[in-house]
Formats: structure tokens, sequence, C-alpha cells
């Protein structure tokens, strides 16, 4: 299942706590990004130690367009995540919807 930037953007101005995994390289994140967790996708496979979430727990993927997102939601489902959700259309389609971000 996956999460569109709209329902997104409806959960974040609720201030709905989520677990936001960016999957995006440091320099992409730290140049815009909506919060969350950083570990780029060429890290994330060996990296998995980090995520301190439980395994049932939603996480949305989330990368610039949707593509490096969808691969990382794979890599998490075949690692055990149960309810992990990509965001469609990426970062860039959140931004589309609500340039205040």
């Amino acid at each position: 299942m996956d999460i569109t930037a709209d329902e997104l953007l409806q959960r974040l101005n609720a201030g709905e706590p989520l677990r936001l995994l960016d999957v995006r390289e440091e320099l992409e994140y730290h140049t815009f990004n909506i919060g969350g967790l950083n570990l780029p996708l060429g890290k994330l496979a060996t990296n998995l130690d980090d995520l301190e979430w439980a395994q049932d727990e939603e996480i949305i993927v989330m990368c610039k367009i949707g593509m490096r997102s969808n691969t990382g939601k794979l890599i998490l489902q075949q690692n055990g995540y149960t309810n992990v959700k990509n965001l469609k259309g990426g970062l860039i389609a959140l931004q589309r919807l609500n340039t205040s971000i």
C-alpha cells in the first residue's frame, strides 16, 4: 500500500506523529526535507539496525519522485516490516500541493 501526497499533507497538518524515512542522499536531505530519519537507499539494507521502529509500525518511505522510496519499501518488506508505505510522487508531489513546505 502507498500514500498520496495529499493524504500525507493532511496527516502532517493534523500533527499526527509519523515514522518518516527519507532515502535520498545526505546532500539532498539537507537541501530540503520535512523531517524524519535520513538513511540513503544505498545504505538501507546494511543499516536496518539504525531503524528503532517496530516491524509492524507504519513507516512512510520518501524520496524526490517516489522511485528510490519504492525500492526502499521493498527492502523493508523483505526484512520483515509489514506496514510500509511509499510516498507516491515523492517530495516533489508534496511541494506542489503546499508551497509553504
